[in-house]
């Protein structure tokens, strides 16, 4: 027997192990790890003997780093996991399910003040990542469409966006050979401005792109104000440039908490957006949403009318086969809270986020970046008389109480700031607010006590953050 096979184990009469999971787990000798087992364990031992590892997993709702949901109402993960067998490509097997994808995109893009008498032009995706590069590839078809009409050479497009956006941005300019315009932060700016957009832009440029909710420090992105340059740009003789806007967590919290904010397709130049339904639309992962203004921001030809089991379907999509049930997922967050539901649960998520800004304020050893009211999320770093200690510091002894608070660099232009950003999600309440509050004043009133700095961390636990 090779050292990469295991033990053989005999599964009982009814498919599962007989033995107990601790009893089995001595002779495999430990997991597999590298080659699928000889034999199986059965389905009882292989879930406790899995469930087991995953104890070493930080609790997903003590996690303060990540923009995905945490938390869903029992019944929408019933609803999952019943329907976790449907597959979202399949359209002529589960008519019912593409049905409730087509209700989805019509509200989203309702929500978004798209202005159609029929259906929203959009579709779901595996995430907004892929919404994203969905949205760049319709942008560059529509460019080189109007560069072949005009007789221009067609091989040299680029996209201008600040440096903040999330690194879906960085793959998309990457894979479909466009060059990025990244517009580096300066100072106390952090994000794209309305002149740096129009700045960076030529005939070349295929959009911009506007970001409604930046993952370094929650701030919006002023796409009133971006539009508005790139109408003087072309009012003037300039290039007419479209703006995609990458709402992957705006686009769920901005209709609710600040709906008088004019960012979407009330905007004309807004042609697509793109957002996360597995962030603030308040579903597990993976699904998000990729919204055309209309029909003609969208080319027929990146469409496939694809012949699968039967049926004929239109798609648009940079995979195949999906689970639906993420879609079901939305729809059913959809009809359970309606627009008051969802606007009551982002505006206590912007209460909170803002809550635990001002408290850490108080603390007197930080300074706050950003306080929760746009995105519920706040960015803060230590203040300039700290010297002892870091926020990779603070983020280390918080890890020990069960938080997950990144720490991470601010990119070219700004590496001398280094943050900590707090995200706050449906599942966080009040009372998790304040005992996070009161761990982190426990670790901080530690740190400030120290006589002497603490000793320096490796390079790498100093990178750049990209969420």
């Amino acid at each position: 027997m090779s050292t990469a096979e295991t033990p053989r184990v005999q599964p009982g009469a009814n498919g599962d192990a007989t033995a107990p999971a601790m009893v089995q787990e001595e002779e495999l000798a430990g997991l597999p790890r590298e080659v699928i087992p000889q034999h199986g364990t059965g389905t009882k031992v292989a879930y406790d003997l899995m469930t087991n590892e995953l104890l070493l997993d930080g609790s997903a709702r003590l996690n303060l780093a990540t923009f995905v949901t945490t938390w869903m109402p029992t019944d929408a993960c019933r609803l999952m996991a019943e329907t976790a067998d449907k597959n979202m490509i399949d359209k002529d097997e589960y008519p019912q399910t593409a049905e409730f994808e087509r209700r989805c995109v019509n509200m989203i893009g309702r929500l978004w003040h798209a202005d159609v008498d029929g259906d929203v032009t959009g579709c779901s995706t595996t995430g907004s990542s892929e919404a994203a590069m969905l949205g760049g590839l319709a942008l560059k078809w529509l460019w080189r469409a109007r560069m072949k009409a005009a007789g221009k050479p067609t091989d040299r497009p680029n996209l201008v966006l600040g440096i903040n956006v999330q690194v879906c941005w960085d793959k998309f300019c990457r894979y479909w050979d466009v060059e990025p315009r990244l517009v580096p932060m300066e100072g106390d700016r952090f994000h794209l401005t309305a002149a740096e957009a129009a700045a960076h832009c030529d005939e070349n440029t295929i959009g911009v792109v506007a970001v409604l909710g930046s993952t370094f420090d929650g701030s919006y992105e002023p796409v009133a104000e971006i539009c508005a340059a790139l109408d003087e740009l072309a009012a003037n003789g300039g290039p007419d440039v479209p703006v995609h806007v990458d709402a992957a967590s705006g686009g769920f919290v901005a209709p609710f908490s600040q709906p008088d904010l004019v960012w979407d397709f009330a905007l004309p130049r807004v042609h697509s957006i793109n957002a996360s339904g597995h962030k603030y639309g308040l579903v597990y992962p993976g699904v998000g949403w990729a919204i055309w203004r209309d029909a003609a921001a969208l080319p027929r030809d990146l469409v496939f009318d694809v012949n699968y089991l039967g049926g004929s379907m239109p798609t648009f999509a940079l995979n195949f086969s999906r689970p639906g049930s993420e879609v079901l997922a939305q729809y059913f967050m959809f009809l359970a809270l309606g627009w008051e539901g969802y606007a009551e649960i982002q505006r206590a998520s912007n209460r909170i986020a803002m809550h635990i800004a001002s408290e850490i304020a108080k603390i007197g050893c930080y300074q706050l970046i950003t306080d929760g009211s746009e995105l519920p999320v706040l960015a803060f770093t230590t203040a300039p008389e700290v010297c002892n200690y870091t926020v990779f510091d603070v983020s280390a002894r918080l890890r020990e109480f069960g938080w997950l608070v990144p720490a991470y660099t601010f990119p070219e232009n700004r590496q001398d700031l280094s943050v900590l950003r707090v995200v706050v999600r449906a599942g966080l309440t009040s009372d998790m607010a304040d005992l996070f509050l009161a761990d982190l004043r426990k670790q901080t009133a530690w740190l400030e006590s120290l006589e002497s700095p603490m000793p320096k961390r490796r390079p790498e636990e100093h990178q750049s953050f990209r969420h």
